[in-house]
């Protein structure tokens, strides 16, 4: 019976912390990062201010905290993608296209855990995920340049070069607005930009893009 109640009060412990979090993420959502505040969080969330401080003891641990829920959630999406389609050069138009489409489904979040600038501590925790989707890329680049479906590059320039057009060209402070008609069209666009940048042929690169949005359609 004891270690029934510990497995309780454990379960219980987890879900505030989960709960602190989502109110966190909803902030973020409505006002990006610096609307993460310690009281603001806490009246979301429905608990006093006190009780974030004892699961997050300054402001910084828990927005990264909220940077590494993100991004856990954004890669195995990224992931996902690209180990549901059939070869290797699909594969690598999954990954850049789903995250494109994860950068303008919720652009001020995207926004805030992947380039708003607060503090020092908050970029590190950025900086990390940033390196882990363009990992990812270069990882999906690799296996690409392998099987000969793109050339011979160096992932240390390509890799990055392609996930910061994608992010400066949706989220960046420089990106238009998009509604929701022209989302699909600005993640075809920004995917069919990124292949090209990888010596995907314009044909090739047009048919892995039309081939994705049927599949989307579907």
């Amino acid at each position: 019976m004891a270690y029934r109640r510990t497995e309780s009060v454990a379960r219980r412990l987890a879900e505030r912390e989960q709960s602190i979090v989502d109110a966190a993420r909803e902030a973020a959502v409505q006002g990006g990062m610096h609307a993460v505040q310690i009281a603001r969080v806490a009246e979301r969330a429905g608990i006093a201010a006190g009780t974030v401080y004892r699961y997050f003891p300054a402001k910084t641990d828990l927005v990264t905290e909220l940077i590494s829920v993100v991004a856990e959630r954004e890669l195995a999406a990224i992931r996902n993608a690209a180990d549901a389609a059939p070869g290797p050069l699909s594969a690598l138009a999954a990954a850049l296209s789903t995250l494109a489409a994860r950068l303008l489904r919720e652009r001020r979040l995207a926004w805030a855990v992947l380039a708003e600038p607060i503090d020092q501590q908050t970029d590190a925790a950025r900086l990390e995920f940033r390196k882990a989707i363009t990992a990812e890329v270069a990882n999906r680049i690799r296996i690409a340049i392998t099987h000969k479906h793109v050339p011979e590059q160096d992932l240390g320039v390509s890799a990055p070069a392609v996930v910061g057009a994608l992010l400066e060209g949706l989220i960046g402070p420089q990106a238009p607005e998009f509604d929701a008609a022209l989302k699909q069209r600005a993640v075809q666009d920004a995917t069919l930009l990124a292949l090209r940048a990888l010596g995907v042929l314009d044909a090739r690169a047009r048919g892995l893009v039309a081939q994705l949005t049927l599949s989307a359609a579907r």
